[in-house]
C-alpha cells in the first residue's frame, strides 16, 4: 500500500529528522510504497498568528536533506503555480490542498512536471465531482479519458479527507471511496478526516482517537493508500496536533490496516 506520513509542517530541522528517523521501518517495508510528508508552508491556517512553516527555501533545503540522508521519496503541498517548478526539483509527489482542488492553473502547473500528484478532495465536493480536477491533470498530460488505469499510469491520485458537516465537524462518506476509485487510485487521509474546524482560539481542533476506526473502515472498503500525519508529541505540534497520530502508536495501526487489506 501507499503510505504518506510525516508531520503536518516543518517545525525545525531537528524535529523533522527526529520524526523521519522514526519512520524508517515503513521505507524499508517492501509491502509499503512510502513517501515522507511535511509542508514548508501552511497557507490556509485559521489565524494570521498561527505558525505557517519555515518558508519555501529553508523548507525545501530540509526536505532535500531528508531525501539525501534517508533515501525517502517526498511529498509536500503547493499553493501557487509559481511554486511548482521549484518544488518539483526536490519532491516526488506534489499535493494539491483540498481548498485548492479546483484551481485550474495550479493543477495544470503540477501536471506539466514529472511528479506524481495527490489531489485532495475539497470538503465541499462529492466524490463524483472529483473527476473534473482529475481530468484537468490527465488532459494536460495528454490523456483524454479518466479511468483508474490511466490515472495510475500517469501517477495521479485522489485523496478523501471528509466533508464539512455543519459548521464545526467533518464526516467521511465511505461511498466516495468507491466512487472515486472508479476513475483513480484513492488515498484515504485518516488524520484530516477527524478535524473539527471550529476555529476555537484561532485554531482547528480534532479528535485523533477516531483515526484508527476511520482508517480501518477505509481499508475494509478498499483504497490504494493512506495519508497519516504523525508526531513524536502531537500535544506540542505547531499545526494540526489534535488530529495527528503519535509515532509510537502508528505501527500498531499500520499492522491492523495491512491485516484488513489481506482479508
Amino acid at each position: 500500500m501507499i503510505l504518506l506520513s510525516g508531520p503536518c509542517v516543518i517545525e525545525s530541522e531537528e524535529n523533522i529528522f527526529k520524526i523521519a528517523k522514526s519512520l524508517e521501518s515503513y521505507h524499508n517495508d517492501e509491502a509499503i510504497d512510502f513517501y515522507f510528508k511535511a509542508s514548508f508552508d501552511k497557507a490556509n491556517r485559521t489565524s494570521l498568528e498561527s505558525f505557517r512553516g519555515l518558508g519555501i527555501d529553508e523548507g525545501l533545503r530540509i526536505l532535500q536533506k531528508v531525501k539525501d540522508d534517508f533515501g525517502y521519496k517526498i511529498v509536500t503541498d503547493v499553493h501557487e503555480p509559481i511554486q511548482v517548478p521549484i518544488v518539483a526539483e526536490v519532491v516526488d509527489m506534489l499535493q494539491i490542498p483540498a481548498f485548492l482542488c479546483r484551481q485550474t492553473d495550479l493543477l495544470v502547473a503540477c501536471a506539466k512536471t514529472e511528479c506524481k500528484i495527490n489531489i485532495k478532495k475539497g470538503q465541499f465536493l462529492s466524490g463524483d465531482a472529483m473527476i473534473y480536477p482529475l481530468l484537468k491533470v490527465l488532459q494536460t498530460r495528454g490523456c483524454s479519458e479518466a479511468t483508474y488505469e490511466n490515472s495510475k499510469k500517469n501517477g495521479v491520485y485522489l485523496c478523501e479527507r471528509g466533508n464539512s458537516f455543519g459548521y464545526g465537524n467533518m464526516v467521511v462518506d465511505m461511498r466516495n471511496l468507491v466512487t472515486m476509485r472508479n476513475f483513480a487510485p484513492v488515498i484515504f487521509d485518516a488524520t484530516h478526516s477527524v478535524q473539527m474546524p471550529t476555529a476555537k482560539d484561532g485554531k482547528t481542533g480534532g479528535d485523533s482517537s477516531m483515526v484508527p476506526y476511520l482508517a480501518s473502515g477505509a481499508a475494509a472498503v478498499g483504497v490504494d493508500g493512506f495519508f497519516m500525519e504523525t508526531h513524536f508529541n502531537p500535544s506540542i505540534a505547531l499545526s494540526d496536533g489534535p488530529n495527528m497520530i503519535q509515532l509510537d502508536t502508528l505501527e500498531k495501526l499500520i499492522i491492523k490496516i495491512q491485516k484488513i487489506q489481506a482479508i
